[in-house]
């Protein structure tokens, strides 16, 4: 089935909108900026209503139906960037130092846009389709926030669908799955203090940086001898840092590193195991450990009866074959967990063609992919609120 004319006949006015965002990147909640232009947008389509500072910066736009009343279905796309610096070369790359959309966050918040305008122009729906756009996906938990701000009742938003680019899955095609898509995203700090003193006289120390090792090969285990073989945990240590001198055995070593589940009891078992494997091993060598553990976002959990509404409507777009209805989860992480804990929906992803990878400085987002995305948006607010 061919995407919607209309949205074919945005293509070129929506990449200028995504150009534009990706020139100016912003971080976090610090997008003030991309967020003016949001609104600006949507008052131009004549949204009935636009709220701005939910999540602290963050935007939503309420588009009544003229079908009838009914619930209110809500369609979010992420608006920050990435502290990393562009090497594309393009004639729109960030103009930014050290700032560039790198997770297509500029591709999702102009699709979402372009939607917007359709809706608001055809309000062939009963009901209400609340578009959000939120800030701080990278890391600052904007869409936590935003559910706490009361976003849901707010609007009363009865269902919440999510989109994110697929580097290396063609133009077109779509991929989904019931149950857990995307991991939690953990982090950890091993504080190992010993006995510090001259490197030519190791016994009378207790040598952080040798327990510390023991420590990173232990917490291997933890995948590979504790957690059962058919369930998803990744314990990765990312960071070790310890002394200042070639010739002096420091106090202190510190480990950190990141966990990644997909299932709550995974999570907490690889939690307790660090804290057993790294205050167990520093005790044998007569030192101490302390663990920090930062439970980040949660699982990306994608109720069935909405999985399967989102994979009907790709399927309408792209053909049923290229909608892949059982792709394996990603161990990555994706705040838009707390929207799905806090309302039922699902979290789809769209095709980027053979791009760089995310979160790369060469990465550009495919504007061939913004009538896909526009087209998936509208039937979905549509076919949801069709017979509300």
């Amino acid at each position: 089935m061919p995407i919607l004319n209309r949205a074919a006949e945005l293509q070129e006015e929506v990449t200028q909108w995504r150009r534009h965002i990706h020139e100016r990147p912003e971080l976090l909640f610090d997008v003030e900026n991309t967020a003016a232009f949001v609104e600006t947008k949507l008052k131009a389509f004549g949204v009935d209503e636009i709220v701005t500072g939910i999540g602290r910066t963050g935007v939503v736009g309420l588009i009544r139906g003229t079908k009838g009343d009914g619930p209110t279905v809500g369609l979010r796309a992420d608006m920050d960037a990435l502290p990393i610096t562009e090497v594309t070369g393009k004639p729109w790359a960030s103009t930014t130092p050290g700032k560039m959309h790198a997770c297509g966050h500029d591709g999702h918040t102009a699709m979402l846009l372009g939607a917007a305008r359709y809706l608001a122009e055809t309000r062939n729906f009963k009901g209400a389709v609340a578009v959000i756009f939120q800030p701080a996906e990278e890391g600052g938990g904007g869409g936590n926030l935003m559910v706490k701000d009361g976003m849901m009742e707010r609007f009363g938003i009865t269902e919440v669908y999510g989109m994110h680019n697929m580097p290396g899955m063609p133009v077109g095609h779509f991929a989904i799955r019931k149950g857990p898509i995307m991991a939690s995203t953990d982090e950890f700090t091993i504080t190992v203090t010993g006995r510090g003193g001259h490197a030519a006289q190791p016994h009378r120390t207790i040598d952080p940086i040798v327990v510390g090792a023991q420590i990173v090969t232990a917490l291997q285990t933890i995948a590979s001898r504790t957690a059962d073989p058919l369930e998803s945990v990744v314990v990765s240590v990312t960071k070790f840092n310890a002394g200042f001198a070639h010739n002096v055995i420091p106090d202190v070593a510190k480990i950190a590193g990141t966990v990644r589940t997909l299932k709550a009891a995974m999570r907490d078992l690889a939690e307790k195991r660090l804290g057993e494997v790294a205050t167990g091993i520093a005790s044998a060598w007569g030192a101490t450990a302390t663990l920090n553990y930062v439970r980040n976002y949660p699982v990306t959990v994608n109720h069935a009866r909405e999985t399967e509404y989102a994979a009907e409507i790709a399927a309408t777009i792209a053909g049923a074959e290229n909608v892949n209805a059982e792709v394996e989860p990603m161990m990555g992480g994706e705040d838009f967990s707390y929207m799905l804990n806090a309302r039922p929906g699902a979290f789809i992803f769209i095709g980027n063609g053979e791009t760089a990878g995310l979160h790369n400085p060469n990465y550009d987002f495919n504007d061939e992919v913004i009538p896909h995305g526009i087209s998936y948006w509208v039937k979905l607010a549509e076919s949801r609120l069709a017979a509300a």
